[in-house]
């Protein structure tokens, strides 16, 4: 290499620090979106996609792709998209695209309904929990046969908070990179404005928490976009959106580490109230708070009940004909 060529690849390395992948090489990275049945996972996934199809529900876990290329005549990268189906009722199925050779360039995305908030936290909490609890056992495994890669992912959990942030004693980063994605802002809009701070004020405290970003969207296309930004960081390395929008009357639009606990306030409970709460973590607390005002829908009333053999978008005239038969 000229001198010329060392002096370029420096600066692009310097505007890149992601970016260790070195020319001419592919990038490849994986993302998990997850969340409320029927809480518009597809419909963003297409959308970041730039695909133009009607979105159809999904079964179990689907996957499907997309390719980018980051420069005029260099090759694509490969974004891998995977989607968990039936809300919380297939979370075992986590396992399966979270794997020791991808844990390094995963990510996951978490949907979340805003029009039905007594779903909101069981689902959130159920599905982080596994998520974690299944990542957790990767990198122990990995500690043992190579522990500078699970050193790298601990230490990049706190990449997104600056080294003197006040709050860093009072959060608990999630061990992959984590967005937060409250759907269905257009029905969320109609909603008494008490409940909406009670609920933006809850998944500000949540996504600060756990170090992740959070956006809020609907089938507009300027909130789409803000949605694709943070996708498109994650899946093609994309430069992150800096702009942050905290107004309870507006869509909010935070990127990680750029919220604080001084901005976001005490739980929004009465004093008396929030007395008389026994709580052993700040999560605890607010989960108690939130739910005092969305109590939660008892879990069989989440389970999923349709047969997905009666699905007509899955019909296969011989299958069908021969378990009729067995059937009779």
């Amino acid at each position: 290499d000229t001198l010329w060529d060392l002096a370029i690849a420096e600066v692009e390395k310097r505007e890149n620090p992601d970016d260790d992948v070195k020319p001419g090489e592919v990038w490849e990275r994986s993302i998990l979106f997850m969340g409320n049945k029927n809480g518009g996972k597809t419909t963003i996934i297409l959308r970041c996609l730039e695909r133009e199809e009607s979105p159809k529900p999904t079964l179990a876990l689907e996957y499907t792709f997309g390719r980018r290329a980051r420069r005029h005549n260099s090759p694509k990268d490969v974004a891998h998209f995977w989607e968990l189906g039936g809300g919380t009722s297939l979370m075992e199925l986590i396992r399966i695209p979270i794997t020791v050779h991808n844990i390094r360039s995963f990510a996951v995305v978490l949907v979340l309904d805003l029009s039905k908030p007594n779903e909101l936290w069981s689902t959130m909490e159920s599905l982080l929990q596994v998520t974690r609890n299944h990542v957790n056992k990767i990198l122990t495994k990995l500690e043992k046969t190579n522990s500078e890669v699970a050193a790298e992912i601990k230490q990049r959990m706190w990449n997104n908070l600056q080294r003197d942030h006040p709050d860093s004693a009072l959060v608990d980063p999630f061990p992959i990179p984590l967005v937060i994605i409250g759907s269905k802002y257009d029905i969320f809009h109609e909603f008494d404005s008490e409940m909406r701070k009670i609920i933006s004020k809850t998944l500000r405290f949540v996504s600060h928490y756990y170090g992740a970003s959070l956006v809020f969207t609907s089938k507009s296309e300027a909130l789409l976009l803000k949605a694709r930004a943070l996708i498109n960081h994650l899946a093609f390395g994309y430069d992150k959106s800096k702009s942050v929008s905290v107004d309870p009357s507006k869509p909010l639009f935070i990127p990680a580490g750029l919220d604080s606990m001084s901005q976001i306030g005490p739980p929004p409970a009465s004093d008396s109230d929030l007395g008389k709460m026994r709580a052993n973590t700040p999560l605890e607390l607010w989960k108690k708070v939130f739910e005092k005002t969305f109590p939660p829908k008892s879990f069989s009333d989440l389970q999923d009940t349709k047969d997905p053999a009666q699905d007509s978008q899955y019909a296969e005239y011989e299958v069908d004909v021969m378990r009729a038969q067995k059937n009779q």
